[in-house]
């Protein structure tokens, strides 16, 4: 999937190793995965996963309203069959481009993120600068967000799982190496902050 397009090789074994121990919990899914695959298995996942050209998987859009929308089965915001709209507030607000495609789990189709406006401008001024908040992005993940060495890209990666994350990282839910070395970045970093960068990394092409 793009999610994972371009993640360093050692990254990626470093993420198994982290579910398999239980410092990194995201999904019940990955955790047991983690219990049950071989070093060798994730070596060749690495690789692959690591050989993949990013593409570009969802688009960002700035607006004061979004399209009405509900969670549907399988833990999936969709718009809602009755149409209509409503105030963004302070939300990311993410929707398939097909949803008869995305509920399938087919990942020729992606999606539209709905940020609040000014969001990607505030999200680049503290990605750029840190605005007195936190490290600047670009000092680990590069200049385009996309990656530099061990470290991943963010650039283009879905919104709503870089908050996640971020908010992961800043509770403990999200320990081992990668969240030690987010530690200093995040501490001090709001939910506003958190949505403005990732409206930022999202917005950029990977």
């Amino acid at each position: 999937s793009a999610y994972v397009a371009a993640l360093p090789a050692r990254y990626f074994v470093q993420q198994m190793l982290d579910y398999r121990s239980g410092a990194r919990k995201g999904s019940g899914s990955m955790q047991l995965i983690g219990q049950h695959i071989t070093d060798a298995e994730i070596k060749e996942a690495a690789d692959y996963f690591a050989s993949l050209k990013p593409t570009k998987w969802v688009k960002v859009v700035e607006t004061d309203t979004v399209p009405k929308s509900y969670v549907a089965q399988g833990n999936k915001r969709l718009v809602h069959p009755q149409g209509g709209t409503e105030p963004i507030g302070q939300r990311i607000i993410t929707v398939p481009e097909d949803e008869e495609i995305v509920i399938n789990r087919d990942p020729r189709s992606g999606f539209v993120a709905y940020v609040p406006k000014g969001a990607i401008a505030k999200g680049e001024a503290l990605a750029t600068t840190g605005g007195g908040r936190t490290i600047q992005c670009t000092i680990c993940h590069g200049p385009s967000l996309k990656g530099l060495g061990d470290v991943p890209a963010i650039a283009g990666r879905h919104p709503s799982y870089i908050v996640r994350q971020l908010w992961n990282m800043q509770n403990g839910e999200r320990v081992g190496s990668s969240a030690a070395l987010m530690k200093a970045a995040v501490e001090k970093l709001t939910v506003d902050d958190m949505l403005n960068l990732a409206a930022f990394a999202a917005s950029l092409d990977p």
